[in-house]
C-alpha cells in the first residue's frame, strides 16, 4: 500500500496537524480507560523529538454539531496529556479559529472537532480551515478512517502534505497479516449484542476462518434457530441469514447458559443447558460447559481474531465467561492474537492482560470495515496523496 509514512518524511521543525482518536470512555468527566490515549503517545512523542509545533484534533462521542457540551469536552485528556508530558507546554484551545502561534516543541489541542459546524458533513470550509493551521497533516486515527469528516478525510485532501502516522501504519500491518495469510488454525470471537450490525463481518470471518466462536446477543440469534430463549436480546429479522451461515460454516454457539428471571420482585440465576431457556429467562452469559468447550478450541488456534465480549460483562454476576476466554486467548503463546472494538479495549483492561495481547487495534467499526474489505475513506485519501521519495 503506497502511502506516506510520518516516519519517513522531513516533519523537523514543521507544523503538524494530527488526527488522533481520543474517543475514550468517560464516567462524570473523568476518563475510565486511557487505552486510546497511550497508543497515541509515541505518535506525539515522535513529533515532538522533531522539534515540531505540533497542533491535535480528535473527537469524543456524539454530541449536537455546533454546540458546546461540557461532558463531550476533551478538556480533561488534555489534562491527563499534561501530566504525562510534565516537560512540555501543552495549550488547550476551545475554538479552532482562535488558534495561537506556538514554539517549537510546544503542543495545541484542540476542543472535539464534532463541536465545529459542518465537521461531520466534511464541510469543504471547515476541511480547508484545518488545512491551512499546518505544512504536514498526520493521520493517526484508525478508529475513525472508515468516517468521511472534515478532520479525518477534507483536511488531508486539502493539506500541502499529508501522511499516516505510526498507529495506522501498526494497524493496517497487523490487520492484513491477521487476513491475508494467516497461520492456521484460525479461530475467531465475535461477540456483541446485535448480530445486526456485524452480520457482514461475521459472514466474512466465518468464510476465512477455521472456526467462529460467537457469544452474546449473536448468540442469542442463532440459538433461537431452534431453540426457547425466552427475554434474552436477539434478532428475529437475521434468524434465516443465521441459519444459512450456520449450514454453510463452522460457528459454535454457546451449549448452556447463565441466566436470570425476576419474579415476585426477586432476582433469581441459574445455570442450565442453552435448549432449556424457560420464557421468563434472559441469556446473560455462557455456562460452565461452553466455557470449557471454547477454551479447548482457543488452546488450537495459531491466530486469534477478537471482538467483543461473550455476555454482559459489566456486571460480576456475568463476567466469568468472558473472563476466561480472555485469559485462554491471552495465555495462548503459540499464536498470534488481534483483539479490537470498544468493549473488547475495557475487557483487556479489566482482566490486565494487555500485554499477553499479540496485536490490539484501537478501531472500532474502521476495525470490522477493513476486516471486511471495504475501502476506508481515509486510507483511500493517503493513497492520493502519496508521493513518491
Amino acid at each position: 500500500m503506497l502511502i506516506n509514512d510520518m516516519k519517513k518524511i522531513n516533519i523537523r521543525k514543521k507544523k503538524i496537524l494530527i488526527r488522533l482518536d481520543l474517543n475514550v470512555p468517560m464516567q462524570n468527566n473523568k476518563i475510565t480507560s486511557y487505552a486510546r490515549i497511550k497508543a497515541s503517545l509515541p505518535t506525539i512523542k515522535l513529533a515532538l523529538k522533531n522539534k515540531s509545533k505540533i497542533m491535535i484534533l480528535s473527537h469524543l462521542g456524539r454530541p449536537i454539531e455546533n454546540k458546546f457540551q461540557e461532558k463531550y469536552s476533551l478538556f480533561p485528556i488534555f489534562q491527563y496529556l499534561k501530566k504525562k508530558l510534565k516537560n512540555t507546554n501543552i495549550y488547550f484551545i476551545k475554538n479552532i479559529n482562535d488558534a495561537i502561534n506556538i514554539n517549537y516543541g510546544e503542543i495545541i489541542i484542540f476542543e472535539n472537532v464534532r463541536f465545529n459546524k459542518g465537521e461531520k458533513t466534511n464541510n469543504t470550509k471547515l476541511a480547508k480551515k484545518y488545512a491551512s493551521l499546518c505544512d504536514i497533516f498526520v493521520m493517526d486515527a484508525f478508529g475513525t478512517a472508515h468516517r468521511m469528516e472534515a478532520s479525518t478525510y477534507g483536511v488531508g485532501m486539502f493539506a500541502k502534505i499529508a501522511c499516516a502516522g505510526p498507529l495506522l501504519i501498526s494497524e493496517i500491518k497487523s490487520l492484513k497479516k491477521s487476513i491475508k495469510n494467516p497461520q492456521r488454525p484460525l479461530i475467531t470471537i465475535l461477540g456483541g449484542s446485535k448480530i445486526s450490525t456485524k452480520f457482514n463481518i461475521l459472514k466474512k470471518l466465518a468464510k476465512i476462518s477455521d472456526t467462529t466462536i460467537v457469544g452474546g446477543g449473536i448468540a442469542n440469534t442463532f440459538l433461537a434457530i431452534n431453540n426457547n430463549i425466552g427475554k434474552s436480546i436477539y434478532e428475529k429479522n437475521f434468524i434465516k441469514l443465521a441459519k444459512n451461515l450456520i449450514k454453510k460454516y463452522n460457528i459454535i454457539v454457546p451449549i448452556d447458559s447463565r441466566t436470570f428471571s425476576i419474579k415476585n420482585k426477586k432476582y433469581k440465576y441459574f445455570m442450565k443447558n442453552s435448549n432449556l431457556i424457560t420464557d421468563h429467562e434472559e441469556i446473560m452469559d455462557i455456562g460452565d460447559q461452553s466455557i470449557k468447550k471454547f477454551i479447548k478450541i482457543i488452546n488450537t488456534a495459531k491466530t486469534i481474531i477478537w471482538n467483543g465480549p461473550v455476555g454482559v460483562f459489566e456486571s460480576k454476576k456475568f463476567r466469568l465467561g468472558t473472563e476466561k476466554i480472555s485469559y485462554a486467548i491471552a495465555n495462548n503463546k503459540k499464536s498470534f492474537s488481534l483483539a479490537g472494538g470498544g468493549d473488547t479495549l475495557a475487557v483487556i483492561e479489566m482482566f490486565k492482560i494487555k500485554k499477553q495481547i499479540s496485536y490490539i487495534s484501537t478501531g472500532g467499526g474502521a476495525f470490522l470495515e477493513f476486516i471486511e474489505g471495504k475501502k476506508l475513506p481515509s486510507i483511500e485519501m493517503l493513497k492520493q496523496k502519496y508521493i513518491k521519495n
